[in-house]
C-alpha cells in the first residue's frame, strides 16, 4: 500500500494547521525532483543496502544549499548555540493538531531540585463522553541529545501521539546538559513518571495505566523508567506500578558508539557522528558513566518482566543498529517486542511531518503505540 494510503489527508487535514511555509515546503517535497535538481544530487542515495527517501533526499539537498549560502557548513556548531534554531525549526517542519486540548503546568521535582514543568495533552471528548472508562496516560521525553529541545520543540509531536493514541500524554521539561549534566535529566524523568501515577485523579486518567515513550535521548530516558520502575528494584518508588508499555523511537541506548550503523551511517543524515560527541560531551562528561546501564540501557543484563514494547529506527540513522540490538535483547529475554526499522528514512523522521511519507509513518508509530497500550491494558484487567 501507498505509504501516503496511511495518512489520509482528507480525514485529518481539518485538524491541522500548518505555518505558510511549511504548507509550501511540503507540497514541494511531496514531489521532490525540482529540490533535487537544484541541490546537484539527482542520484539515488543508496548505501548498506538501503535506498533514501527521496523527499528525505531533497530535504538534505536544501538543509545543505542553505548551510552553503549562510556560511554554516564549516564544520558542527556546539549543540547549546542550536537551542533556538532547533525550536524555531520545529515549527515549520509539523503541523499542529487542533483536536487536542493542552495545558502547562508544574509538578515536584526529585528531591533538592526546582519543580518541573509538564504539558498535558487529551484528544478532545476522551474520557467525558464516557468517564467510566478513562483513559491511559503516556510520558512523553523529547529528543535532543539531552541538550536542546523542550515542550515546545516537541509539542506538534505530542498532540499527534494524543490525537492518534486517544491516550492523555503528559511531555516531560527535564533538565538539559551541559547545566545539569548526568543523571539529571533521568531524576527528573523518574519524578515526572511518578507523578502522572501517582495522580491519575487530577489526570482523569485510570489508576496504574501509564505508558512511555519517547524520541532518541527521550528513548533512552524512556528505557531507563522501565528498567528502575520494575518491581524489586526501587526505593522511593514503592508505591509506584511499572510501565504499562513502552515505545522508544530511535532511542539511545549505547554511549559507547561502538556499532556497525554509527560508523556508516555517521555522516551526511541529518545526525553524525561529529554532532553525537558533542552531545555526548555534554551529558556524560566522564567518560566512566559511558558503560553504565543508566547511561547504556543496551548493558542492562536482566530484562525480565520488562513493559511490552514498540521500537522504531531508521535505516540511515547512526542509532540504528543500537535500537535493533536492544529489540533483539528484549525478545531474548521474552519480553514482548515489536521492532520496526524503516529503510529509507533518517533520524528525526518522527517530527519530520513536513515530509509527507514521514507524517505517514509518525501517525503509523502512534498509531502503534496505541495499539500496544490497549491491548496491555485488557491483559493487566483480565
Amino acid at each position: 500500500m501507498d505509504r501516503l494510503g496511511l495518512y489520509d489527508r482528507r480525514a485529518h487535514s481539518a485538524n491541522e494547521r500548518w505555518p505558510l511555509a511549511g504548507r509550501l515546503l511540503s507540497a514541494v517535497l511531496a514531489r521532490p525532483g525540482a529540490l533535487l535538481a537544484l541541490s546537484g544530487r539527482r542520484n539515488p542515495v543508496e548505501l548498506d543496502g538501503r535506498v533514501l527517501n527521496r523527499s528525505v533526499q531533497a530535504l538534505l539537498g536544501l538543509t545543505a544549499v542553505i548551510d552553503r549560502a549562510t556560511n554554516r557548513g564549516g564544520g558542527a556548531p556546539d549543540p547549546v548555540d542550536t537551542r533556538d534554531v532547533f525550536g524555531a525549526t520545529t515549527k515549520l517542519v509539523m503541523p499542529t493538531r487542533t483536536d487536542v486540548h493542552v495545558t502547562g503546568r508544574t509538578i515536584p521535582g526529585p528531591d533538592g531540585a526546582p519543580d518541573i514543568p509538564v504539558r498535558i495533552y487529551r484528544r478532545f471528548g476522551v474520557g467525558i463522553a464516557d468517564p467510566g472508562n478513562r483513559p491511559s496516560a503516556i510520558a512523553y521525553f523529547h529528543g535532543g541529545g539531552w541538550v536542546v529541545g523542550d515542550l515546545e520543540s516537541h509539542d506538534a509531536s505530542c498532540r499527534l501521539i494524543a490525537a492518534v493514541t486517544g491516550c492523555v500524554v503528559v511531555a516531560v521539561d527535564y533538565r538539559l546538559a551541559p547545566e545539569h549534566p548526568f543523571p539529571a535529566g533521568i531524576e527528573d524523568s523518574l519524578a515526572a513518571y511518578a507523578w502522572i501515577q501517582r495522580n491519575y485523579g487530577q489526570l482523569g486518567t485510570a489508576p496504574g495505566r501509564v505508558g512511555v515513550m519517547g524520541d532518541s535521548a527521550g528513548g533512552n530516558l524512556a528505557a531507563v523508567v522501565a528498567q528502575e520502575t520494575r518491581p524489586g528494584r526501587r526505593s522511593a518508588l514503592d508505591d509506584v506500578p511499572p510501565p504499562l508499555a513502552q515505545c522508544l523511537i530511535y532511542p539511545s541506548m549505547d554511549a559507547r558508539f561502538v556499532t556497525e550503523s554509527f560508523k556508516v551511517m555517521g555522516d551526511g543524515f541529518f545526525l553524525t557522528r561529529e554532532g553525537m560527541a558533542a552531545y555526548r560531551a555534554h551529558y556524560l562528561p566522564d567518560p566512566s558513566d559511558w558503560e553504565t546501564v543508566r547511561a547504556s540501557p543496551i548493558l542492562c543484563d536482566d530484562l525480565d518482566g520488562l513493559a511490552p514494547a514498540v521500537i522504531v529506527t531508521a535505516g540511515f540513522d547512526p542509532l540504528r543498529d543500537e535500537g535493533a540490538n536492544y529489540a533483539g535483547a528484549l525478545a531474548g529475554a521474552a519480553v514482548e517486542v515489536e521492532y520496526r526499522c524503516y529503510d529509507d528514512m533518517v533520524h528525526g523522521f518522527f517530527g519530520m511531518g513536513v515530509v509527507p511519507d514521514c507524517l505517514a509513518l509518525a501517525t503509523e508509530v502512534c498509531d502503534a503505540m496505541g495499539a500496544l497500550m490497549r491491548r496491555a491494558a485488557a491483559i493487566t484487567e483480565g
